[in-house]
Parts: structure tokens; C-alpha cells; sequence
């Protein structure tokens, strides 16, 4: 299966005064702003780190649901958090917090199709860097 998606910057201005835009095909973005207040330090709007942020953590619950799935299990609720770190102008971490509750499953179990989303949902391939998942099966 092969999927394309898109999105849209607009920008104006130099980096540090400038402001933009972002949007998305589904309109879920439309023209949200963004500016280096918000990348660097607190505003309103959105910035890429975050996006990357939300991105890392939908496509690793939608992975694993699938691992857990194929496991012959269903999971009541997985609740992950992702934090994105920028340092040194690039992306030197992402951090997945895990908090699951899939009736029936062993911790073992649990681990190995935790630790298989970690490694192979699409946007774990994306990344040129270190992604550590802390995972809690309640």
C-alpha cells in the first residue's frame, strides 16, 4: 500500500522576526502559526518539534494496537506521551512514555511488541536518532 500526504509552509520575514503557516491537506492545520517564539520560546501557535512530537506518538500507538492485535489481544487504552529534542540544530531524541492497559497480555509479552513498535513503526524509521520508549503495563 503506498499512501501520500501532504502539507504547506508559509513564511515571511527573516528567522527570528518572521512568522508563518502551516496546513495541512485534511484542514486539521489550517494556516496555524508558527514563528520562532513558539519553536524557541513560549507563544502561541505550533512549531515542527511539536508536530514531530504528536506525529512519533500517534504512529507508535497505532503500531503497537496492530502488534497487540496480531498477539491475539486487545488493548483497553494505550496513552503515549513523545517529547522531541532539539539541540545542536537537530533532532537528538525522541522519548515515548507508554502507559497501556491490555487485559489478558503478560509483561513479557507486552515488552516484545513494545519493543517491536519502537524500532518499526514508520515514523521510528524516519528518525536518525535515539528513540527510547519507558512503557507501563497497568
Amino acid at each position: 500500500m503506498k499512501i501520500a500526504r501532504n502539507a504547506s509552509a508559509h513564511w515571511a520575514g527573516t528567522g527570528k522576526d518572521g512568522k508563518g503557516t502551516l496546513t495541512t491537506a485534511s484542514t486539521t492545520l489550517n494556516e496555524t502559526q508558527y514563528s520562532f517564539n513558539t519553536r524557541f520560546a513560549e507563544g502561541v501557535g505550533t512549531n515542527p518539534e511539536e508536530l514531530i512530537a504528536a506525529a512519533h506518538a500517534g504512529c507508535f500507538a497505532m503500531q503497537l494496537a496492530f502488534n497487540i492485535q496480531g498477539a491475539g489481544f486487545a488493548a483497553d487504552t494505550l496513552d503515549v506521551k513523545c517529547t522531541v529534542t532539539l539541540e545542536d540544530s537537530g533532532i537528538t531524541s525522541s522519548k515515548l512514555v507508554l502507559t497501556a492497559s491490555v487485559p489478558g497480555i503478560d509483561k513479557a509479552k507486552f515488552d516484545e511488541l513494545v519493543d517491536h513498535a519502537e524500532h518499526n513503526c514508520p515514523i521510528s524509521k524516519l528518525f536518525n536518532t535515539t528513540i527510547s520508549v519507558d512503557a507501563t503495563l497497568a
